[in-house]
């Protein structure tokens, strides 16, 4: 918590002031009353003493009015609102081995029919953007509200060769941050929040990046990476070589590079090994999307609850003693 008027928190001195005030009022008051009536015969005179009663609206009403002061300090607070806009970069893999039929009809395609789901659920002010990588990454899409046209890229992915894994996660991360064309922020105003999503069955296997260097980017920037895995061990490739040889190559899922990705820049991982299972990834993901955080004023907050504090040591005073304190 933060004050905008931090001055005022001086104010708080009055509190401490009124309470040695009132326990010198009260021991005055215990003084006067022994000076007419013997403490012995006190019993006598008064049928009951009201103990802790007589203390508590005092008490509540020193409260009401710390929380009062507290509010003329203009506190604010980082607050967990509605996002009303994002950024998306659904980053998919298209390498050779995207193309095995362990799951049908292959695993590119099944990555593309999930994505074209999730884009339909997504938030109409949400901007999309697609990337795909295979021995280099490509921006297929810019970030957009057009889902039309971000629909039209996912149709047009096909397969390729390599997995540059840090390539994709790299250019990916760059489109997340990157300001739109043409558009400008307040001083101070918090971008909205951002994401990527990978689809991929495997690790780093060509590439210019790094994946250590696109992780650190990723933290840097603050951009939370969500990872699919897609494939079965079943999952096999068909290549075809000169005279008419075709080659069946095993393309196992490898889990580990996708799994450290999403453990280290703030993401999470799923083993997805069917196109229906990708529906907690997307569950996750637009659950942390749809909050950002804010810092709002809350002095209206303190307000209230200063004033209901008053009315509460009021009420006490009124119902026990017949009087306001």
């Amino acid at each position: 918590m933060s004050f905008a008027s931090p001055i005022a928190l001086l104010g708080l001195l009055l509190v401490p002031l009124a309470v040695v005030g009132y326990v010198w009022f009260q021991r005055r008051r215990e003084a006067e009353v022994a000076a007419f009536v013997q403490p012995a015969l006190l019993p006598n005179v008064v049928d009951r003493v009201p103990g802790w009663r007589r203390h508590l609206p005092a008490a509540i009403l020193l409260v009401g009015v710390a929380i009062f002061l507290l509010g003329f300090a203009r506190p604010h607070a980082t607050l967990s609102v509605r996002s009303e806009e994002a950024t998306v970069v659904i980053a998919i893999d298209t390498s050779r081995s995207m193309g095995a039929n362990d799951i049908r009809p292959t695993r590119l395609a099944a990555a593309q029919a999930s994505a074209r789901r999730f884009l339909a659920e997504l938030p109409k002010r949400y901007r999309v953007a697609v990337v795909a990588f295979a021995s280099r990454a490509q921006l297929v899409a810019p970030p957009t509200q057009n889902r039309v046209f971000v629909a039209s890229a996912l149709r047009s992915l096909r397969v390729g060769q390599g997995t540059a894994l840090g390539d994709g996660i790299a250019t990916s991360v760059k489109v997340a941050v990157a300001t739109p064309p043409g558009e400008k922020r307040k001083a101070g105003t918090p971008p909205p929040p951002t994401a990527v999503l990978v689809l991929s069955d495997g690790a780093q296997d060509g590439g210019s990046v790094k994946l250590s260097d696109a992780v650190a980017r990723a933290r840097k920037s603050k951009v939370p990476v969500f990872t699919a895995l897609l494939g079965t061990a079943a999952g096999v490739v068909q290549v075809p070589h000169v005279g008419g040889y075709v080659e069946r190559i095993q393309v196992p899922p490898n889990p580990t590079a996708l799994r450290t990705v999403a453990a280290q820049t703030g993401g999470s991982y799923f083993a997805a090994p069917t196109q229906d299972d990708l529906r907690p990834v997307y569950a996750d993901l637009k659950s942390r999307l749809g909050k950002t955080k804010k810092d709002e004023e809350i002095t209206v907050a303190f307000a209230g609850a200063g004033a209901l504090f008053l009315l509460v040591a009021g009420a006490l005073s009124v119902v026990w003693f017949r009087r306001v304190p």
